[in-house]
């Protein structure tokens, strides 16, 4: 049996945790959502290892910023990309391979596009008729 892949969005704006959250469940993926790192930690701490994806706003409120989010889920996942957004120009290179970086304000052609590919990328290949 087939388990959609799922997604921790971590985005202190509501208004586009709801746009991510949104687009993201209309292409199959089961969305998890925190509004902060701290909240982000915790839900990583009990569930981290049913979490697929890692789509983290890098300035987040309080102590925790999204790099000590991807750290920690990093350390569930070790190879697993994490999608990164930001409003800022530069942006540290403390990514792992195969990592993404999203540009704020969004374009919505562009999430639609990550979490298409984020479906694809878990989804069970076809089954090749025997013949």
């Amino acid at each position: 049996m087939f388990t959609p892949p799922s997604v921790l969005i971590v985005e202190d704006s509501y208004v586009l945790l709801e746009m991510l959250a949104t687009l993201c469940e209309q292409e199959g993926i089961r969305v998890v959502e925190a509004s902060s790192g701290e909240a982000a930690l915790t839900l990583l701490r009990g569930r981290g290892a049913d979490i697929d994806w890692l789509f983290t706003d890098i300035r987040l409120p309080g102590l925790i910023d999204g790099w000590s989010v991807a750290q920690a889920y990093r350390a569930i996942h070790p190879d697993r990309p994490v999608i990164y957004a930001s409003t800022g120009a530069t942006v540290e290179r403390r990514t792992v391979p195969g990592s993404l970086f999203v540009r704020k304000p969004y374009q919505v052609h562009e999430i639609i596009g990550l979490a298409r590919m984020m479906a694809r990328a878990l989804s069970p290949a076809p089954r090749r008729a025997a013949g």
